[in-house]
């Protein structure tokens, strides 16, 4: 009997001293109809809105830290994002006040602290935020397909992913002055080629480039570059929406290849069917998205 209450007083002790020391106060877990790297871009545009948040750490689409300067105290979200299947994510969000840690967690047992009640408040304005961007787009994978040949003009870019839809725009003013002032004959839509993307670093480069009629004559530009880009084989998907999130049927067509055992490129081509200048329903603005797909496809 003795030995049994010396136990368990020594597992109270332990589990009490667990409970003090643990890095966070509060955590909330919910789920998300969407892949990982949709929820993780979504965080890092939410946070844009916030005049309050800041993303301190990243790690790839899985983990992210915010902190928040409330009016009275710093709080920490740890962000975990772990997908479940292709349409569903598990989402936990670990909430600590570093300054007021040990207060918090003895008030907890015993009430719904403030802390509990501002975490869940953010999170809930979170969470309306990302179902509202799910309405905003629709993507439909296709499946195998063949990326064609085409000569080219492109301006490099590099860039943040959400900053994306930015460099598009601040070179194709470019792009379209050099060549059409120059009597340069395009031969298609305009189309992004990724060439580095690094989800750790949150850094992007592409070639925003301009299908064109070869010919023998080409005007010179310190920021053009002319080249073929050969056909290739790839996955193939129609992303409806917003050019600014585009990137989202790339986490489709990666997770349709892992599905498939299918060894894929993550450096995606966008060819863009609509000119987001002239406006209207962005949900009829179609962007044709390809994932080349790599030799020795079995794994």
């Amino acid at each position: 009997m003795k030995k049994a209450l010396l136990l368990a007083g020594g597992m109270a002790i332990a589990g009490l001293a667990w409970y003090l020391l643990k890095p966070y106060e509060y955590v909330v877990t919910f789920k998300a109809p969407a892949l990982p790297g949709v929820v993780y871009q979504t965080i890092k545009t939410w946070d844009q809105s916030l005049q309050n948040g800041t993303v301190t750490y990243q790690d790839g689409n899985a983990k992210l830290t915010e902190r928040f300067q409330f009016s009275d105290s710093v709080h920490y979200y740890s962000w975990n994002i772990d997908r479940v299947n292709d349409s569903l994510s598990t989402i936990k969000v670990y909430a600590s006040d570093p300054e007021h840690s040990l207060s918090i967690k003895l008030a907890i047992p015993f009430s719904d602290t403030n802390f509990e009640k501002r975490t869940r408040k953010t999170l809930l304005d979170f969470n309306s935020q990302l179902r509202e961007h799910l309405k905003n787009y629709k993507v439909r994978i296709e499946g195998r397909d063949t990326l064609r040949a085409t000569y080219c003009a492109c301006a490099a870019v590099t860039s943040t992913q959400l900053g994306k839809a930015r460099g598009m725009m601040q070179n194709y003013g470019l792009l379209s002055s050099v060549l059409v002032d120059n009597g340069v004959r395009l031969n298609g839509r305009p189309f992004l080629e990724v060439t580095h993307w690094d989800t750790r670093a949150d850094s992007l480069s592409f070639n925003f480039c301009y299908p064109i009629i070869r010919q023998d004559s080409l005007p010179p530009h310190p920021q053009l570059e002319y080249r073929e880009l050969p056909a290739i084989p790839a996955l193939k998907a129609f992303y409806n929406g917003n050019y600014i999130t585009s990137d989202r049927a790339w986490y489709a067509l990666l997770d349709y290849a892992e599905e498939k055992n299918i060894n894929v490129s993550s450096h995606a081509v966008e060819v863009f069917e609509n000119n987001p200048n002239m406006g209207g329903n962005e949900m009829l603005w179609r962007t044709t998205v390809y994932l080349p797909i790599l030799p020795e496809t079995a794994r």
